[in-house]
């Protein structure tokens, strides 16, 4: 790992958070123009863009979640996912500081710049389906990316990041559906909403890590078994 590698971690979650979280504050400052449909557009474009671009630099994982889900896997070392961490959680917090000097404070204050909020449903479970979207995507990058059989680098920026589109549809109204510890906490540091902060944090992870374990110990233990 090297500069490059962390810039490359930083850039994908600044670029994720910016776009991701900028929709939803316009979507705010246009009275709903944007919609559903379009946030998760952007959130998961974006996340399929940057994973395509900087995949053969740092691996593109750009979500604490998925570097955590990789180090359960035995793909990745604890030391790396840390610093790569770091660089997440960085290039978001930018963003986001970003995002409140650009838009305006009425429709960036009514959406927290994009904090997700728990709607309609208690916390606990908000969790829960942030874990369960999140073994969805890490499940996927280990079927796209690492796997020697997947599709990478032909599908795996548009496999995971659809995951992402199909994720924030059928959740965002509830939980904000991010997915990701990193573009959680960016704008709600910046903002200072940490109403339910643990739930972008306990569930991902424990969903990465689930995913994680699962592929390596079963799917790909199953292809090195056939070698």
């Amino acid at each position: 790992m090297n500069l490059a590698w962390l810039l490359a971690e930083f850039i994908g979650a600044f670029a994720l958070t910016f776009v991701g979280a900028g929709s939803i504050i316009l979507n705010e400052l246009t009275g709903g123009s944007v919609g559903l449909l379009g946030i998760a557009l952007a959130h998961g474009l974006t996340l399929g863009t940057f994973i395509s671009g900087v995949g053969h630099i740092s691996g593109g994982k750009l979500n604490p979640a998925v570097s955590l889900g990789l180090v359960a896997g035995g793909k990745l070392d604890i030391v790396t996912a840390i610093k790569e961490i770091i660089a997440q959680v960085a290039g978001a917090v930018f963003a986001a500081y970003l995002l409140h000097v650009i838009y305006p404070a009425n429709a960036a204050n009514a959406v927290h710049l994009g904090t997700p909020a728990v709607n309609h449903i208690t916390p606990g479970v908000a969790a829960l389906l942030e874990g369960i979207l999140t073994f969805f995507l890490v499940f996927t990058v280990y079927a796209t990316a690492i796997d020697k059989k997947g599709a990478w680098p032909a599908i795996a920026g548009y496999g995971i990041g659809m995951t992402v589109v199909f994720g924030i549809l059928a959740t965002g109204g509830i939980t904000g559906a991010t997915f990701n510890p990193s573009r959680a906490f960016g704008p709600a540091l910046v903002s200072g909403d940490w109403v339910n902060q643990w739930v972008y944090w306990v569930g991902p992870i424990a969903g990465g890590l689930i995913a994680g374990l699962l592929y390596s110990q079963v799917f790909l233990r199953r292809e090195e078994q056939r070698v």
